[in-house]
Formats: C-alpha cells, sequence, structure tokens
C-alpha cells in the first residue's frame, strides 16, 4: 500500500510586510504554513510616526494576525520568540522549543542602527515598534507640559527644542508633524508659554534631505518644513547624544545644541538572525548586515532557506541593492509564495524583479512630494495621492474607515485626538 505524501512544512519568521505577504499568497497552495511573531499583531510601520505624534491611535494601524488570516485553513500563527536556526536540521529554534521545516522564510526586519554609538538609545528613541511611537509621543507633549510651569528662560528654551536625527522620509514626516503640533495643535492650549515659539531642528549628515529622492522634490520638501518652522541642517553629522543636548559637527567645529526631546531617524540595522544565517550557510553579509542573496532570494546553496525585506541585499536587477521598503517586501514576500509553489507544481519560475512605483514623503498638512518615475510632483496633489495609497495598503477595511476619519477629522480641525501623556516617566528618561 503507497503511504501518502508528506505535506511541505513552510515556515514564516515575521508578520512584517514580507512574511505576512508571503503568508496570505500560500493560502491555497498545498502545503502546511507556520507564521512565528514575537508580537501578536501587523504593524502598518509607515504610519507609526503619526502614532508618536497624536495623530492616530495605535489600534489605527496595526491588525491582530490571528483575525487577519482566521480564513487561511493551511496556517497556523505561532506567538514566540525566535532564537536561532538550525540550518543543519531544518528547525527553527524558539525560546521554548522548536520547529522543523522544509521551506523557511525569514522576515525578521530590521531596527535602529546607531552606527556603533547604541549608549545614545535612551535619550534618542528610535520609531519601529509601537512602544517607540508611544514614547515618543509621551516625551514630545511632557516637553510642552513641563515648559508651562518653567520659569527659568534657558530651561525653558531646552524644554522647547526638539531635534530630529535624521532627514530620510520618517524624520521629515516627523520634523513636519512636530512644525504643525508647535503652530496648529497646540495655539491655544497653553497659559503661560507659545508653543509656536517650540524649535525644531531636522539634522541630516549628507548634503541634502530626502537623499533618495530627485534633488528638486528634497528642495521643495525643504522649503515646506521651512514654513513649519522647522530649521533644516544638512551635512551636520551628530557625534554626541545625551540627556541635555545633542552635540554636532558642522564644518569643522563642534556645536552643543541643548535640548530635552532628541528622535532618532538615522538608520537602521538588519536582525541577528542575518548573522545566524551567515555563520550557519558561509552565506556573505553587506557592510550593513544583510545577507546577499541568490537571485531567487534564497541563500547561496541553500535553496530551502528565503531571506526577504530589510534582512535581504537583493543586487541582481540594479547592481545596488534594494531599499528597505514596505512595497520591496511585499512584491518579495509575493515572489517567495510563487516559487515555493512552483515547487510544489514541479514548474520553474523566474527570477525576482522589483517594479519601481515610486516613492512618497508626507511634509505637512495638504503638503507633500511624490517620485512616480517619470512623474514627480508636490504639494497638495501629491498629499491627496499619499493619503489614498497609505489608506489602500492598510491590512483591514475597519481600519480604512478609522483612519479616514481621523484625517478628515484633523484635515478640518487641526486637532490631534491622540493626544495622550501614557507611560510611566519613572521607567525611562523623562523630558
Amino acid at each position: 500500500m503507497a503511504t501518502e505524501a508528506k505535506t511541505h512544512r513552510v515556515v514564516v519568521i515575521g508578520g512584517g510586510f514580507g512574511g505576512l505577504q508571503a503568508t496570505q499568497c500560500l493560502k491555497r497552495v498545498p502545503v502546511t504554513v507556520t507564521l512565528i511573531d514575537r508580537r501578536n499583531f501587523h504593524l502598518f510601520q509607515p504610519l507609526l510616526y503619526q502614532v508618536a505624534t497624536g495623530w492616530l491611535s495605535p489600534a489605527n494601524i496595526a491588525s491582530t494576525l490571528r483575525a487577519i488570516l482566521k480564513h487561511h485553513k493551511n496556517t497556523h500563527v505561532l506567538l514566540a520568540e525566535v532564537v536561532g536556526i538550525d540550518v543543519a536540521n531544518r528547525r527553527v529554534l524558539l525560546d521554548k522549543d522548536s520547529l522543523t521545516y522544509d521551506t523557511v522564510i525569514v522576515a525578521t526586519g530590521s531596527r535602529h542602527h546607531y552606527f556603533g554609538s547604541h549608549h545614545w538609545e535612551p535619550f534618542a528613541p528610535g520609531l519601529k515598534t509601537i512602544e517607540d511611537a508611544i514614547e515618543i509621543r509621551r516625551r514630545i507633549f511632557a516637553a510642552f507640559e513641563a515648559a508651562e510651569h518653567e520659569t527659568d528662560p534657558e530651561q525653558l528654551s531646552t524644554l522647547l527644542t526638539f531635534v530630529i536625527v535624521g532627514g530620510g522620509p520618517t524624520g521629515v514626516e516627523l520634523a513636519g508633524a512636530l512644525g504643525e503640533i508647535a503652530n496648529d495643535t497646540l495655539k491655544h492650549d497653553f497659559r503661560n508659554i507659545d508653543p509656536s515659539k517650540a524649535r525644531i531642528l531636522l539634522i541630516e549628515a549628507t548634503d541634502r534631505i530626502l537623499p533618495t529622492y530627485p534633488p528638486e522634490l528634497a528642495h521643495e520638501a525643504e522649503i515646506a518644513l521651512n514654513k513649519l518652522g522647522v530649521e533644516v541642517r544638512r551635512q551636520t553629522p551628530v557625534t554626541d547624544v545625551n540627556s541635555k543636548a545633542v552635540t554636532v559637527k558642522r564644518a569643522d567645529r563642534l556645536e552643543t545644541i541643548p535640548c530635552s526631546t532628541v528622535i532618532w531617524a538615522a538608520g537602521v540595522e538588519p536582525s541577528f538572525l542575518g548573522k545566524v544565517i551567515a555563520d550557519a550557510t558561509g552565506a556573505k553579509l553587506d557592510r550593513g548586515g544583510r545577507v546577499l542573496v541568490d537571485p531567487d532570494l534564497t541563500v547561496p546553496g541553500h535553496p530551502e532557506i528565503f531571506v526577504i525585506g530589510d534582512l535581504a541585499n537583493y543586487g541582481h536587477q540594479t547592481g545596488k541593492p534594494l531599499p528597505g521598503t514596505a512595497p520591496v517586501a511585499i512584491q518579495e514576500g509575493k515572489y517567495v509564495a510563487k516559487v515555493v509553489q512552483s515547487r510544489v507544481t514541479g514548474t520553474t519560475p523566474p527570477s525576482f524583479r522589483y517594479r519601481d512605483r515610486g516613492n512618497m514623503a508626507i511634509v505637512g498638512r495638504a503638503s507633500a512630494v511624490a517620485d512616480l518615475g517619470r512623474l514627480k510632483f508636490s504639494g497638495f496633489l501629491a498629499w491627496l495621492a499619499w493619503l489614498f495609497v497609505h489608506l489602500m495598503n492598510l491590512v483591514e477595511f475597519e481600519n480604512r474607515v478609522l483612519v479616514l476619519v481621523q484625517w478628515g477629522w484633523y484635515y478640518f480641525r487641526r486637532n490631534r485626538a491622540a493626544r495622550l501623556i501614557t507611560n510611566d516617566p519613572t521607567k525611562r528618561n523623562p523630558p
């Protein structure tokens, strides 16, 4: 009597954009899928800055993985911490046990990168998680509250100075949102201080903000930030950060900027699993710690291991690695699912090819920049395009409705409803 064929076991590590997309695309493929994540929800990270600045609540941009995948009969969601991968025995090592795989898809993303100065993190939190956003929100609004009853002019200036390090899309969006908070949201809320007197600095080490965008759009973004009262400092690397100040290098001299609130948006580094995979397989890592993958997004010599998203260095298309953005991770997740399906059905898929549909960054209320290849534009039209794209990419319909209502309320009333100061301030450095 013939034995029944064993079902192909796929383990997906990470419920971010790439991992979730791969899992969803395997819904009707004859495999069993286990999605592992240490959080029970998928987070729409591009809108995290809106949680950090009181525009949206955390629930507006997060959906539980079990709810998203409840109709996927071949999928099991596992809440667990991945501590390693046993490549030789094809096992994913968890904090309490392990899981055997035939194919593993590693999509664990990245975290803040302080370029060797991780001791700055308590003073300059990055923005990658819900907790990060809530803590940044606390620091921003607590600074204004502390300034309300401050009588010392020097300390008052420190409390009302906000520094964002990094002029990429996240830094630009945060700076624009802070400008709106100071000039519009809090305009009539205080009696002893004028929030519009707050000093907001956006610090970028290179010669322009939004370095991956066309120069003309970067220029438009800087003009829009200036109108919001944001002071843009280009070619100004940070040399030190502490609880009271940021030290930067301008030309050949050092400048110390007294401030109580610093937000880090200067870079990310890949998950530790990149090094784990490299040590076990002999795969090469780039200077940033990303795994150099083959044209089908597998680890060289190990067709059973896929690496996608921020953890992968895919340079086969243009000679340069693809950016660590949500569209890249989503397209890679879709492609990997097709490869798995082709292996089960005995077909051969083509190499992965990324389709760049452009980039957008919001600068402020009714202002954004959009680079859609041949079409480049800014202002209100770009802002509407940004709203539409981000709204459509939210995972669940309910979230789209909630976010649309919040955005509409803010646009007409200039009010940020989620301005709560939460977290126990004794557990972290207060502003």
